[in-house]
């Protein structure tokens, strides 16, 4: 067990020092977590800006295909999430003996993602016919996924392994596997990319392949650390190999397929919603996605804070420590509110020089600045949302959410944002400033019906 994730005692301190004990212990769990979160960011970055060198034709086929995976990888890195609050709960409980097994299951559904996104990803032809891209562009995408579909193994067996190392409290292991990826990731892509020491320029396709090679690099650092490390060797994750355990897979299924779809949701919302906003031009696309980026960016602080909440919950909850559990998870939303108001003042008074920063066009700084306005203003809605649904999945709480989600997205946000984008139905056509209204009203749906489901609901039993 991690010596900073410990159960607090339930009545012999002060509210606040305990508070302020929570608050520690998920700054040194979530302070990896956002390193490890914002390295797998750069590699997205890494691969645009190198891509694009190429040539147009290059960065549109690492666009379009990484589009196409990054949705399935996000339902598979979802439901192997399940992981970490089910071997947080048994390291909490001290039932060590629950721990591999429930590992080796995790490693099963990562098995079986790994076909189900490598036939999906290598036969991609019907879509890119649908799309109506150039031979050029289509030909790049195909190589760059056939290429990156090598790595796939590599990438969820991380996320599979990445439950046992965030379950027992050590999340600076995958912050260290993640960054190693990264630096693996930014030469290869230079080499490859660009045919450099003898070797062909692949353009795109290398790209693809750089994924691969640095993806399997890490996977196997990681293994070769978990065996030989001396934290995880009592573990034994050779030795304790156990066969596959319908019961066992179907528990994680259970709890993970929930939090693999909610991700999902919300992911192939904002593809559908640049979608939508296509016609419009480029202009108002390229401000569209400089507010996104800004946003995106901003919320990895507040999503380290949530996955490091899942896991003190989880932990807690095992531990038999209800009412810590129950501290942690509604003074979060204290803190959680603080970082958000923080971020609010932030885009309030910098949207302008931000939006200098990404672009020299005056039409494109003065959408940006625009809907970074709104962006601001759905801060707090959008932390409390995922301190809530963080907290949940904690207790493994992850149905009724899903549910919620899909409510606040599907139902709320996306047809209001369209009313208001497209129509005068319900006000004066808005452009894309719509959208963002319909994003502010879902997320404000979620974190209003999260919040309630968080506070009423009470699964301190489960």
């Amino acid at each position: 067990m991690d010596e900073t994730h410990q159960p607090l005692p339930e009545v012999r301190q002060p509210l606040i020092q305990r508070t302020l004990a929570e608050w520690k212990t998920l700054a040194v769990l979530g302070g990896p977590i956002l390193i490890a979160q914002l390295a797998q960011m750069a590699n997205g970055v890494i691969d645009t800006v190198m891509a694009g060198h190429a040539s147009a034709e290059d960065l549109a086929g690492v666009g379009i295909g990484s589009s196409l995976w990054m949705p399935l990888f996000l339902f598979f890195m979802g439901m192997l999430g399940a992981l970490q609050p089910i071997i947080s709960g048994y390291n909490g409980a001290r039932t060590p003996g629950k721990i591999m097994p429930a590992t080796w299951q995790g490693i099963y559904i990562a098995a079986a993602g790994t076909v189900v996104m490598a036939l999906l990803l290598t036969n991609v032809h019907p879509v890119l016919a649908l799309l109506k891209l150039d031979p050029q562009t289509a030909g790049i995408t195909q190589g760059y996924l056939d290429a990156f579909a090598w790595g796939i193994p590599a990438l969820l067996l991380i996320n599979a392994l990445r439950g046992l190392t965030d379950g027992l409290g050590h999340t600076r292991v995958i912050m260290a596997f993640s960054v190693l990826g990264t630096l693996i990731n930014l030469p290869l892509n230079y080499v490859l990319i660009y045919g450099k020491f003898g070797l062909p320029a692949m353009g795109g396709v290398g790209c693809g392949w750089a994924t691969a090679i640095s993806n399997g690099v890490a996977a196997i650092g990681m293994l070769t650390y978990l065996n030989r490390s001396r934290t995880f060797r009592q573990f034994h994750l050779i030795a304790d190999w156990v066969k596959p355990h319908w019961p066992g897979i179907l528990y994680i299924l259970k709890v993970g397929v929930p939090i693999g779809f909610t991700i999902f949701v919300e992911a192939s919302m904002f593809s559908v919603i640049a979608l939508f906003l296509a016609p419009l031009g480029p202009i108002v696309v390229a401000g569209h996605q400089i507010a996104l980026n800004v946003t995106s960016l901003l919320f990895m602080l507040p999503l380290s804070i949530g996955m490091a909440l899942t896991l003190r919950v989880s932990f807690l909850v095992g531990a038999r420590s209800p009412d810590s559990a129950r501290l942690i998870s509604r003074s979060s939303l204290i803190l959680a509110s603080t970082v958000a108001l923080l971020f609010a003042t932030l885009l309030f008074v910098f949207s302008g020089a931000i939006a200098r920063l990404y672009s020299g066009d005056p039409e494109v700084q003065a959408v940006t600045i625009r809907l970074l306005t709104f962006a601001a203003m759905f801060q707090i809605a959008d932390v409390i949302q995922v301190t809530c649904i963080s907290a949940l999945r904690g207790y493994k709480d992850t149905r009724i959410p899903m549910f919620i989600m899909l409510f606040s997205f599907w139902g709320v946000g996306l047809p209001l944002g369209y009313a208001l984008t497209f129509t005068d139905t319900l006000w004066p056509a808005m452009g894309a400033a719509g959208f963002w209204v319909g994003l502010t009203a879902g997320l404000t749906s979620a974190s209003l019906l999260l919040g309630w489901r968080l506070f009423r609901f009470n699964p301190v039993h489960n």
